[in-house]
Order: structure tokens, then C-alpha cells, then sequence
């Protein structure tokens, strides 16, 4: 497994996400897929519109699919932040929000690549 922009970081006034400095909440790679710290896979959904700033999943469908959250005010292409309907703070990949899947158990499970044809693994 390897880090990508992985690194939260002081930059100025405020964070940036990129390598070098004390980790806060990486994004790796294994096998080609994205994952938070913890190895859980991480997923995008076909309902956002990339670059819309915008999560389409909200309410009971973030029960299921977590968003991955962010708690930096700055941050380095290709990731970027999605303010939510509820004012939390989103990250996104090449502007498609980011999420977990409550099915998803252990590190490295895919339950929910695919799923109803809308949800998948995020590829580096």
C-alpha cells in the first residue's frame, strides 16, 4: 500500500493535503483503489455531478454511504472540498465526492463497488 497526497498538513493560515508532514487523515492506494487510513475502500456515485461542488447523497443515503469528511480549510489537486447540505465539509477526487460504505466490514472489502449500478471503488 502506498500514500497518496496522503498527508494533512500546516501550510500558512491553513492545511493542505499533500506529502511531508505529521499525518492526519491519509487517502492511500492498495491494488489501485482508494482507501481512508483504516484500509476501508473508498467510493464515488454516479448521481454527483463532478465539479458541482455538491453531494447528491444525503439523509439516509449517507447512513449507508458515509461521506469522507474533511477538516482542512485548503487542499491540492486532484482533491478538493464539497460543502454538504448539512454544512459539513466533504473531500472529493477529481471533483466526485467521496464515500464509505456502511457494508464494508473489514479493510479492503468492495461490497459496494458497483452497487445498484451507481456506486464504485475510486481508482488511483
Amino acid at each position: 500500500m502506498r500514500t497518496i497526497h496522503a498527508v494533512l498538513a500546516a501550510l500558512g493560515g491553513g492545511l493542505v493535503l499533500s506529502a511531508g508532514a505529521a499525518m492526519a487523515q491519509p487517502i492511500n492506494v492498495s491494488d489501485g483503489i482508494l482507501v481512508n487510513g483504516a484500509g476501508m475502500t473508498i467510493y464515488t456515485f454516479d448521481k454527483d455531478v463532478a465539479g458541482s461542488g455538491k453531494s447528491s447523497c444525503n439523509g439516509q443515503c449517507a447512513k449507508m454511504w458515509p461521506p469522507v469528511p474533511l477538516n482542512v480549510d485548503w487542499i491540492e489537486s486532484p482533491y478538493s472540498i464539497v460543502t454538504r447540505d448539512d454544512g459539513s465539509r466533504q473531500l472529493a477526487y477529481k471533483g466526485r465526492p467521496l464515500y464509505l460504505y456502511s457494508g464494508d466490514d473489514k479493510p479492503g472489502e468492495r461490497k459496494g463497488d458497483k452497487k445498484n449500478g451507481v456506486w464504485h471503488v475510486v481508482t488511483d
